[in-house]
């Protein structure tokens, strides 16, 4: 069994602790974290706030924010141990203070709240070595994850495209539900309609899933639209409609 020291406590650290010591194979052995008070959702397992009192491992799953990842790497004494970190924006060289590095990169939103299964999460791997590689897919395997082999490069531009068909999406959820607030609308009234957009995503390509009036050219429709709305949707209404119009090659 291949011991695991986990360093963070946010989302996706919360998730692989919970899928990881369900696993056979792998375990982890410590918890690491700056603030003490997150840890203490972690007691199950050793839990430290300190870097010299981090354990030995086989494996240092770095999975803090984007922004902190070299901090800790950098403090982290892994000898001949794999170092891996789980961010899709971040490439695996700033973990080059290390011999043995990688990513294990989990494709999925992430909520502490919210109960997630790894089952067939697409789980984006990237190693310095073969035999690396082969851990993070048994690690992945036993997870039940999806495995995808995605370089530093690739990862990057996957990040982005993630952020556009989740975050920028959820926020445009946002708005719908405020419109459907401020005009006295149950929000639940619009679910079905998101979960056949998204249903049809994964069986055609969205560019021929594409419906609306800014595909129609329907521009009286299009204008009691921004009649309606604040000034800040007015611009993000009209970004997005010329931008459709633009890739199907209509005119406004």
């Amino acid at each position: 069994m291949k011991s695991i020291v986990l360093l963070g406590t946010g989302n996706v650290a919360t998730h692989l602790f919970t899928a990881i010591n369900k696993t056979l194979s792998f375990k982890i052995v410590q918890v690491y974290n700056h603030n003490y008070k997150s840890l203490e959702n972690f007691k199950d397992v050793p839990v430290t706030t300190k870097f010299e009192e981090i354990s030995q491992a086989d494996i240092y799953l770095i999975a803090v924010k984007d922004d902190q990842i070299t901090r800790v790497s950098q403090n982290l004494k892994s000898n001949d141990s794999l170092v891996l970190h789980t961010a899709g924006g971040k490439s695996m060289e700033i973990l080059n203070t290390h011999p043995r590095t990688g990513v294990f990169y989990p494709l999925q939103t992430f909520s502490k709240k919210k109960e997630m299964e790894f089952d067939n999460i697409p789980i984006c791997l990237e190693a310095g070595n073969e035999d690396d590689y082969h851990i993070l897919e048994n690690l992945a395997g036993e997870l039940k994850g999806k495995v995808y082999r995605i370089d530093s490069a690739q990862r990057r531009s996957l990040h982005v495209a993630a952020v556009f068909v989740s975050n920028f999406v959820n926020y445009l959820y946002t708005e719908g539900e405020q419109i459907c607030r401020e005009n006295k609308i149950p929000f639940e009234i619009l679910l079905p309609l998101i979960k056949e957009t998204a249903h049809k995503a994964s069986l055609m390509s969205p560019y021929d899933a594409q419906t609306g009036p800014a595909l129609r050219n329907d521009i009286e429709v299009i204008e009691g639209h921004l009649a309606q709305l604040t000034a800040q949707q007015k611009e993000i209404y009209t970004l997005l409609t010329h931008s459709i119009q633009n890739l199907h090659g209509k005119e406004l």
